[in-house]
């Protein structure tokens, strides 16, 4: 019996759960949207499904999983559209559709991880769908995006979404201060946000633990708009004063804004500019 090894996973419990569930029972989803911030998930479910072991996937030690951590292995196929928002230029993504039918080389599965998918067009999007609605066997679609509502309803619609963060992370961070900072966002004076993120100059585990919670809200504020229900931030209320007053495009800039945040953050770049660009880019994101 094959059972998921998501010792090194250490996001959501829940997503843990479910996906243990399904990947035991034999059931797991042949295409899946990983929402939210970047995470090793991917990498892991990736060598999961081309592990060699009889038993606890991925091992670590066999071929298999050997090749996928080195990123050599022929089963694994796998394109950053976070790196580069135009890596999926249509025709790359009718080539996935036509290699996705031919038989994996030499693992059980053939696996295709779209990173940043939210920036995939609107006909890449379309041309992926032909083979999702019909999706061949042993072959395993994982797709990332800061927001699932960012993909067309049909691709949405052919694949399980799996939240990766959850109301828990606003306790690392006080909710007021939060609102505030929300409100900063579409304000009229400029002043205001920059004001607010001051303190998180000197502070990069706060600074972290505030672009966090920005991105749960946003993403709220585009599920709401959306029409959907789930609130994951904890904070229903700037997130719905949000959906109220910016159209889906807008919301999902904002979500991009704070993801080129995140990024930079952990690239060590300077916490002044890094706030000051923030600050900009996303009320340029929001129309003001």
């Amino acid at each position: 019996m094959s059972i998921l090894n998501l010792s090194d996973f250490t996001g959501s419990g829940d997503v843990k759960a479910q996906l243990e569930l399904a990947f035991n029972a034999g059931r797991l989803p042949h295409a899946m949207i990983l929402e939210g911030s970047k995470s090793n998930l991917p990498e892991i479910l990736a060598k999961a499904a081309v592990c060699l072991n009889d038993g606890e996937k991925p091992c670590g030690h066999c071929p298999g999983c050997v090749k996928a951590r080195a990123g050599s292995h022929p089963d694994i196929f796998t394109i950053d559209g976070d790196a580069n928002p135009r890596a999926f230029p249509v025709d790359a993504i009718r080539q996935i559709r036509s290699d996705a039918y031919i038989k994996p080389n030499e693992a059980p599965n053939k696996v295709y991880v779209l990173l940043g998918a939210q920036n995939m067009s609107e006909i890449s999007q379309n041309a992926l769908l032909k083979v999702l609605e019909e999706p061949p066997e042993n072959v395993l679609f994982i797709l990332t995006a800061i927001s699932a509502t960012a993909l067309l309803p049909t691709i949405r619609s052919r694949a399980q979404i799996f939240s990766l963060e959850g109301a828990h992370a606003a306790n690392d961070v006080d909710l007021a201060y939060m609102e505030k900072l929300t409100a900063a966002v579409t304000a009229v004076n400029e002043a205001d946000f920059l004001f607010l993120t001051a303190d998180l100059m000197k502070d990069k585990n706060k600074l972290r633990a505030v672009l966090a919670q920005l991105m749960l809200i946003f993403r709220d504020a585009a599920v709401l708009r959306a029409g959907g229900k789930v609130c994951l931030s904890g904070q229903k209320e700037p997130a719905a004063a949000l959906a109220a007053g910016l159209t889906r495009d807008r919301l999902l800039l904002l979500l991009s804004e704070v993801q080129k945040a995140q990024r930079a953050l952990d690239q060590n770049a300077n916490t002044a500019l890094l706030l000051t660009t923030l600050c900009a880019n996303l009320r340029a994101a929001a129309g003001r």
